[in-house]
């Protein structure tokens, strides 16, 4: 998130005017010492972060005070921590912070004792509602224009990358357009064709142990194809629709790496529900688990099991948590439409 604009303060600076000496008088009293700094200023602190516990970046932070002297405004750092430093004791004070996506956050008035440092670090933003303005058929159509240009959304032109959000605006999608993404991946022409190269890799490697020859390698191909698409049609639109989630990546693209890192190694396990809150990812993982269970339908005995079940959930869930990372990092850059705006 970008801020637009911000207030620079200007520090007020004072001459002292020119004084004649005056005749040294016996016994005369010493003059008194210009004032010295208010002893005991006091510190506030803090850090600013969401209600999931991750940091927000580019926030902006005003004090006021009692007079228009004791305003302050500065930006936090790129950990989303601040410091307001020689604040007068005895003064009530104020905290307003601002940030884009973001409602604005105003504390209790703050009365400080001398030398006082106080710490914040349970500042949580809430998500500001970006279709409370909009009628339900409005928002409807946002989310039906997501999707569309997510369909279009290439990896050097011609990968599919659906299912990552690059618009910052969060609307939930229908159980339509859940069911229409997925049936839109599970038929695109290059899905078909991993199935077919990776087939091929597996006629190679004789696994599945079916048989070799044209049959095996059909047999092979259909085993990729199912695995992919069931994987797709659960984990993408029927438990989102039944759990009422969202099942794509939500790419960050801002604040530190460490707090983007987070976000794309959490993303099997975490999701965006459809009230806009984020939640144990049930979708991914229940998809994962099913359609790896369901391969012992028609996977050759010597390859089925309850372990083979669980061990390739969680080779998937590795690959999901991998593909965050390239997808925060990287796939953006390469990947086409993904620089539209709406």
């Amino acid at each position: 998130m970008k801020l637009i604009n911000f207030v620079l303060l200007a520090s007020l600076s004072c001459a002292l005017a020119a004084q004649t000496p005056a005749p040294v008088q016996p016994q005369s009293q010493p003059q008194p010492l210009p004032d010295a700094p208010q002893a005991g200023a006091g510190t506030i602190s803090g850090r600013i972060t969401d209600a999931d516990a991750y940091i927000v970046p580019d926030t902006i932070i005003a004090l006021d005070g009692e007079t228009p002297a004791d305003h302050q405004v500065i930006a936090a750092d790129d950990q989303a921590l601040f410091t307001f430093h020689d604040l007068r004791p005895g003064v009530t004070y104020r905290l307003s912070i601002h940030a884009k996506g973001f409602s604005d956050w105003t504390s209790a008035p703050i009365l400080l004792t001398p030398g006082q440092t106080l710490d914040l670090n349970d500042i949580k933003l809430v998500v500001g509602d970006v279709i409370t303005t909009v009628s339900a058929v409005s928002a409807e159509k946002v989310a039906l224009e997501q999707v569309q240009n997510e369909e279009k959304q290439r990896v050097f032109g011609f990968i599919p990358n659906f299912y990552v959000v690059y618009d910052p605006r969060f609307v939930p999608l229908t159980t339509k357009l859940k069911f229409q993404l997925a049936a839109r991946s599970a038929t695109d022409a290059v899905t078909l064709g991993s199935a077919v190269f990776l087939g091929a890799i597996d006629q190679a490697a004789f696994t599945p142990s079916y048989v070799q020859g044209t049959k095996g390698f059909g047999q092979r191909v259909g085993a990729v194809y199912a695995n992919a698409s069931t994987n797709i049609m659960i984990g993408g639109a029927i438990l989102p629709t039944l759990f009422h989630q969202d099942p794509r990546y939500f790419y960050q693209g801002t604040g530190t790496k460490r707090s983007r890192v987070i976000h794309a190694l959490s993303a099997p396990f975490v999701a965006k529900g459809d009230n806009g809150l984020w939640q144990p990812n049930y979708s991914s993982i229940g998809g994962d688990l099913i359609s790896n269970a369901l391969s012992n339908v028609y996977y050759p005995p010597a390859d089925r099991g309850v372990g083979l079940v669980f061990t390739n959930t969680l080779i998937s869930t590795a690959g999901r948590m991998v593909n965050g990372l390239v997808q925060e990092f990287l796939l953006r850059k390469f990947t086409s439409h993904s620089q539209s705006s709406f």
